[in-house]
């Protein structure tokens, strides 16, 4: 199910929304202020890319600050934009696998800063 649902995933939604997490994320790493959050913009287009059999282990202790940044300025638009797509997906019984990516990727998009991706 990993390789299937990574083939469809990449066609159907991943390289457009890695495309658009890159291109944020140079736009970001313009500003030396930036390049943190930019950083955190790869981490995510990468995860966007492929998530199936990926997990997501968030640690907001391990920056703090740039976590609440993060969410006041990105993060919670990105995370309800995925949490949507989520739901949506979740309605379909073909869509849940993909729900379930959505609702990862709204865990990574919230608070990046410090998430492991294995």
């Amino acid at each position: 199910m990993k390789i299937v649902g990574n083939i469809i995933w990449f066609v159907l939604v991943g390289l457009f929304s890695a495309i658009g997490w890159c291109i944020f994320g140079a736009i970001l790493c313009v500003t030396i202020i930036g390049i943190p959050f930019g950083k955190q913009c790869f981490k995510i287009a990468k995860l966007s890319l492929l998530p199936f059999g990926k997990t997501v282990k968030t640690d907001f202790e391990k920056h703090p600050v740039g976590n609440i940044i993060w969410m006041i300025l990105f993060g919670w638009e990105l995370a309800l934009g995925y949490l949507i797509w989520g739901v949506i997906f979740y309605i379909t019984i073909i869509g849940i696998p993909f729900g379930k990516q959505c609702f990862k990727l709204t865990k990574l998009s919230l608070m990046p800063m410090g998430a492991k991706i294995s």
